[in-house]
């Protein structure tokens, strides 16, 4: 047998690899995608997962949200009017200031700590508290700082003396700044009171209680709206009567449906502030030209106007200061804000009371069906801020000039391009703690005081020390109240 030649062997593979080629077929020649890899599998079962809720139970958890917090040992099996208004109080909460400190250190213990309410005090041994400091006297003090607000004859000496002391650069002490009106009523009980004494008063339209030792003035502790409202909340199960409320929609309980004051987006944050101030409101919505409710300014928001370099946004609309508010909130938790701070007639009180306390508001606007809306095109600028009921002594006065230059370059914000504006609606009501707490305390055969009457009486008390009149002789006198400013 003849051995193959060197050129046999060259051309064998090439042969044997041209007869694979020519014997393959086009199919074994297509490689196969990992679509068509997985033919014949069986289906992922996502396709097939029915959703963990259905639309009725969904509902269901919106008309019943469960608490956050757990229900507190301590208080099972016990009526709650029988429980010590001290059982609810931290002292460790408490923050303190002089009469005698300056407004700046008192303003920024305020925002640094934490709190809503600084207890006031002669000297730093006094354990007795006399007055508080919160943001309401934050958001007078700074419209008098601005040049908003205006003496009338008998506080006229008030304001002369302060901005005399602004103009030679002395601080201005928490006793003159307090001068300029109480927003607040300063209430205090006994630790060993129980929650009837407290829900009474606070049905009646007080936001807070100075808690003391039996027998003397020595404070143990604050007790505020918010904190009785989630404590009931997150122990109601324990409390039968207010626990049978809360499956029920604010329509059939009959709350909410008060008028209610507004101002337009496009209205200048300085009327707001000195729309909540007049009215003795601690926070206002903002509406668009057909009342549906945009967002929500508090008096707690005034803490972004602090700083000197902050002062150009009172002259800015209430729509960019919203911007603001949602931008910073953002920064400090790192995640977009949204507003939220609005129900439906057919909410659950317990729907209500649950966005209460996990917001820490101390009101949620009803709303309707939203309306159509010009939002997204330019809204006219108004002369006055919108309320549904014009109260009488907001009238026309000549204003002071502000000892800042309004803010021309800031690009303005239109209502749509605010997040979360369509999730609004018509504004219609409020509901308030003072409301809930007041139904509370009548469905537990109690008697509160009318907290629409402390809402008249809170007005007058803003009227009649909110600062009115000319200013003509004090410009007369070169008076500067332009270094009132507070600082940072």
């Amino acid at each position: 047998m003849q051995a193959p030649s060197s050129e046999d062997l060259r051309s064998t593979p090439s042969r044997s690899s041209s007869a694979r080629l020519n014997h393959t077929s086009p199919l074994s020649s297509h490689r196969q995608s990992f679509t068509e890899s997985l033919r014949g599998h069986p289906p992922s079962p996502r396709t097939t997962r029915q959703p963990s809720l259905s639309q009725a139970q969904l509902q269901e958890l919106l008309n019943n949200p469960p608490t956050a917090g757990t229900a507190d040992p301590t208080f099972s099996g016990r009526d709650w009017q029988t429980i010590g208004v001290g059982e609810l109080c931290d002292p460790a909460d408490l923050r303190w200031v002089e009469f005698d400190s300056g407004v700046e250190d008192a303003t920024n213990l305020l925002i640094n700590s934490g709190a809503h309410v600084l207890l006031v005090r002669h000297h730093k041994d006094e354990r007795a508290a006399h007055a508080t400091y919160d943001y309401r006297d934050l958001t007078q003090y700074l419209l008098f700082a601005t040049g908003q607000l205006q003496p009338d004859e008998e506080h006229f000496p008030i304001f002369t003396s302060l901005a005399k002391k602004a103009q030679a650069g002395h601080p201005i002490p928490l006793r003159d700044a307090k001068s300029l009106g109480n927003k607040e009523p300063f209430m205090t009980l006994p630790a060993t009171a129980n929650l009837t004494h407290a829900i009474e008063v606070f049905g009646g339209g007080v936001h807070r209680i100075v808690i003391v030792e039996e027998g003397t003035d020595n404070v143990v502790g604050i007790l505020s709206q918010l904190r009785l409202v989630k404590f009931l909340w997150e122990n109601g199960r324990n409390f039968p009567i207010i626990d049978s409320l809360y499956s029920s929609s604010i329509r059939e309980l009959g709350i909410g449906f008060q008028q209610t004051i507004s101002v337009n987006g496009d209205k200048a944050l300085k009327e707001a502030l000195k729309l909540m101030n007049n009215e003795g409101l601690t926070s206002l919505p903002v509406v668009d030209n057909q009342l549906n409710v945009i967002g929500n300014i508090s008096n707690v928001d005034v803490k972004l106007l602090t700083k000197s370099s902050s002062a150009p946004l009172l002259d800015n609309t209430c729509i960019h200061f919203i911007s603001v508010i949602l931008s910073t909130r953002g920064m400090n938790d790192g995640k977009d804000s949204f507003p939220v701070f609005h129900i439906n007639p057919y909410s659950t009180l317990a729907h209500t009371v649950a966005k209460l306390v996990a917001t820490r508001a101390h009101r949620m606007w009803v709303t309707d069906s939203p309306s159509p809306s010009l939002a997204s095109t330019s809204m006219p600028q108004l002369s006055q801020p919108s309320v549904s009921h014009p109260p009488s002594h907001l009238s026309s006065l000549p204003q002071s000039s502000p000892p800042f230059l309004p803010l021309s370059n800031t690009p303005s914000v239109s209502a749509s391009a605010l997040p979360g504006a369509n999730m609004g609606g018509r504004l219609a009501g409020v509901v308030s703690l003072t409301d809930i707490l007041n139904l509370f305390a009548r469905a537990s055969g109690l008697h509160p005081t009318d907290p629409d009457e402390r809402r008249r009486q809170r007005r007058r008390s803003s009227s009649s020390s909110m600062m009115r009149g000319s200013l003509d002789s004090a410009r007369s006198s070169s008076l500067d109240v332009s270094t009132a400013s507070i600082k940072r």
